[in-house]
């Protein structure tokens, strides 16, 4: 994936393990697996029972258990985390899961993927109340609600919690005796559970399982909270209020092709888009090319919808380092030459057409055009196997105001003309829909379509939303 160049990054990835021996070592794999949800930071932490232990760090799952740190995480149970800054910024206090030390009712630690909408409201009352937050991530407003609950019991505490909360969430929550699992009513992020022997699983994506020998059970539903200790899975609801509106940027770019999500097919499910994407828009050419990665399945299925033969004229660069790009535009444009390369004996003296999974600042997609140029190809035409994106998200992806979007301010044939395309077509919702395979009148398949129609599943609190956009920030 470009996400480094393009501006398009999603949160966090999580996974958690109980009951097995080697619990650290398995959430080391499954996290590996889940690097390309976050690179920023990651951590572990662990329970054999009596007491918590933890390491973290910034960097990569790899570096920051480049020393050894993992054979002193000992326990049965497990959960980590691999992030990716949006809300709440970066700094090592803010690395995941954050732990949380108590004399009187035990440990506890949490790990979060998504983005809370009423955070800074939720703060404020804490804080007023005379809570004092260590970092200034919106996971750490969980355990304040938690801790000042009037309950007794550790799951109502949880359950008093979580109804207090808005936005996209998909909680790990540890403490010495069990892992309690929890997913926002609106279900907004992937999270599933599986089984390894006799020990749970837990993970954002299904891929996941596939890299530690899990096998797959089931999705975490919208709603539901998991109780997982030594007597095994008990199922509770914490909301009745079910939305379903799962992101529809996991099946068009984050999530890895080979994770399910709901039971749909990642790879399948951009295949689709790309033939979705040749029945709005066929265009006359000579060779079909994806930008690498997560464009490859909808480049393959439009190229097998039109007839055109799909090549690779454009090849990635595994080996840049992650530290090259920085956020400047112009070493941000620099950076897709060094993260990209166009094959002059592919392109040469083509029609070619460019298949993207979508289009944030158009930066990179202006580069990736001007290099198909350079390379030969007498005709780029872009299609990209999404609509635009032209509303900030909330809930975890750190496109937060409209600035950042190109779509936001500009018609298609003015972004044509910013990219300098031949051509350029964006799929439509209903394509999206169709392609996908979750259609709008399913109650187990809703989706979100925010970034692209404006219209949010929850509502938007004033103070989520930067003040040059407030004005514009819709509710469903």
């Amino acid at each position: 994936m470009l996400a480094e160049i393009r501006g398009l990054n999603e949160e966090c990835g999580v996974f958690g393990v109980w009951g097995h021996e080697e619990a650290p070592q398995i959430t080391y794999y499954g996290l590996h697996s889940l690097q390309h949800r976050g690179q920023e930071g990651a951590g572990i932490i662990a329970t054999d029972g009596e007491n918590l232990t933890a390491h973290k760090g910034l960097g990569l799952i790899t570096e920051v258990f480049q020393n050894g740190e993992l054979k002193d995480l000992k326990g049965k149970g497990a959960i980590g985390h691999v992030r990716y800054a949006t809300a709440g910024g970066g700094g090592f206090e803010n690395v995941q899961p954050l732990f949380f030390r108590s004399q009187n009712n035990g440990s506890l630690a949490l790990a979060h993927n998504g983005n809370l909408v009423n955070a800074t409201q939720l703060k404020q009352q804490l804080e007023n109340q005379g809570s004092i937050f260590q970092t200034s991530s919106d996971t750490e407003v969980l355990a304040h609600l938690i801790k000042r609950s009037g309950y007794i019991e550790l799951k109502e505490q949880i359950k008093n919690a979580l109804s207090m909360l808005k936005g996209a969430y998909a909680f790990l929550i540890m403490t010495e005796t069990e892992m309690i699992v929890a997913l926002d009513p609106n279900g907004l992020r992937p999270l599933s559970l599986g089984m390894l022997g006799d020990a749970y699983v837990v993970a954002s994506e299904t891929c996941a399982f596939d890299v530690v020998g899990a096998t797959y059970l089931r999705d975490v539903e919208p709603g539901e909270m998991l109780i997982i200790n030594d007597e095994g899975l008990k199922s509770e609801r914490f909301s009745m209020n079910i939305n379903r509106s799962m992101c529809s940027m996991e099946y068009i770019y984050f999530s890895r092709p080979d994770s399910n999500i709901n039971g749909i097919n990642v790879h399948s499910a951009r295949k689709n888009l790309g033939k979705k994407l040749a029945e709005e828009a066929h265009v006359e050419a000579d060779v079909v090319t994806g930008v690498p990665d997560s464009s490859i399945s909808a480049a393959i299925g439009y190229a097998e919808a039109t007839g055109i033969p799909y090549e690779l004229g454009l090849i990635k660069n595994r080996y840049v380092g992650r530290t090259f790009i920085q956020p400047s535009q112009a070493l941000r444009e620099q950076g897709v030459r060094m993260k990209l390369s166009a094959v002059r004996g592919v392109v040469e003296g083509k029609r070619v057409v460019m298949v993207d999974d979508s289009i944030v600042r158009g930066t990179t997609s202006r580069r990736i055009v001007t290099m198909l140029r350079e390379a030969g190809a007498t005709e780029v035409h872009v299609r990209i196997s999404s609509p635009p994106i032209a509303h900030p998200c909330f809930y975890g992806i750190d496109t937060s105001t409209h600035e950042e979007l190109i779509a936001s301010s500009h018609s298609v044939e003015e972004i044509r003309q910013e990219i300098g395309a031949d051509s350029i077509a964006f799929l439509s919702v209903d394509g999206l829909m169709d392609g996908i395979g979750r259609k709008y009148d399913d109650p187990q398949r809703g989706q979100c379509l925010a970034c692209f129609t404006g219209k949010y599943p929850t509502e938007i609190y004033e103070d989520t939303v930067l003040p040059h956009v407030k004005e514009t920030a819709l509710t469903k």
